[in-house]
């Protein structure tokens, strides 16, 4: 079995969670979808840590991020597939 370095919770996410200690650029990484119990890869493009979210897909400003199948905020700016995502590209909706 392939070691998982990225867990995504439901098909709909566009974001997974890294789940070791840090991911580096252009590091090749595996998926493991919670709900079906698939596996996908995305490479990274920045250095992640441990706890963070990784783009699964191209997002553009105003996008919403759905984690866990659901919308945890918008893209305040631009984001490429294997970016990180953090509170300098994504905003809660509520303010």
């Amino acid at each position: 079995m392939t070691k998982t370095d990225i867990i995504i919770h439901d098909e709909k996410d566009n974001v997974g969670v890294v789940v070791i200690e840090k991911i580096t650029p252009k590091q090749d990484c595996s998926c493991w979808i919670m709900e079906n119990d698939k596996t996908v890869n995305v490479q990274s493009l920045n250095e992640i840590p441990l706890g963070h979210k990784i783009a699964m897909v191209d997002l553009n400003e105003g996008d919403t991020i759905l984690k866990y199948g659901h919308d945890i905020g918008k893209v305040v700016k631009s984001i490429k597939k294997g970016e990180h995502v953090h509170v300098h590209n994504v905003k809660t909706k509520k303010w």
